[in-house]
């Protein structure tokens, strides 16, 4: 058994997301892992009598948004962990999100979750489930707080294989397989 050496982050800067890195900070921390910040951005895409296009100028400003909003994530989280990493995709997030976690060969991967049920969540779907679901690595999702007030920055699940779950606490204090 070995303990977790490569944390791969998933962002999309919202405030989920942002309770997560913090989380994966303090587990790199711990754990003396290496981390890496992954945002996977989208193009949207207009359908005009059946032909789905998007514009250069489009793309173009998407991909340098997203690319401005990781250079600073970056700049913030270096001054915690200096030797973090950044990776910058475009495509549909849960599939960056498994391909990131082979290319960097994370053996952990901490992430926001929405939170969204009902119909939000059916429309809209869910890249940490779709995420936990595919994973060959365990998954720490971490909620966004919740609106009634109440904070939810310690209501956590890691899901792996074995379905168990478990605080950061615990998960930085247990060693496990790595998956490779």
């Amino acid at each position: 058994m070995t303990a977790f050496k490569h944390i791969l982050v998933p962002t999309d800067f919202g405030e989920s997301s942002r309770r997560a890195l913090d989380v994966a900070v303090e587990l790199s921390q711990k754990l003396d892992a290496s981390l890496t910040l992954l945002h996977t951005y989208e193009i949207p895409t207009y359908d005009n009598s059946g032909m789905v296009f998007a514009t250069v100028d489009l793309l173009t400003q998407v991909e340098e948004s997203a690319q401005q909003q990781l250079e600073e994530a970056l700049v913030t989280l270096r001054k915690r962990l200096p030797d973090a990493k950044g990776i910058l995709r475009n495509g549909v997030p849960w599939q960056q999100i498994l391909a990131a976690i082979d290319e960097t060969h994370a053996d952990l991967v901490v992430m926001g979750t929405h939170g969204r049920r009902g119909v939000a969540h059916a429309l809209l779907g869910s890249v940490a489930e779709k995420t936990v679901r595919m994973s060959p690595v365990p998954v720490l999702t971490i909620r966004a707080a919740a609106h009634d007030g109440r904070d939810h920055a310690n209501v956590v699940k890691a899901a792996d294989s074995s379905g168990e779950t478990a605080t950061p606490q615990a998960l930085a204090r247990l060693p496990h397989e790595s998956a490779k």
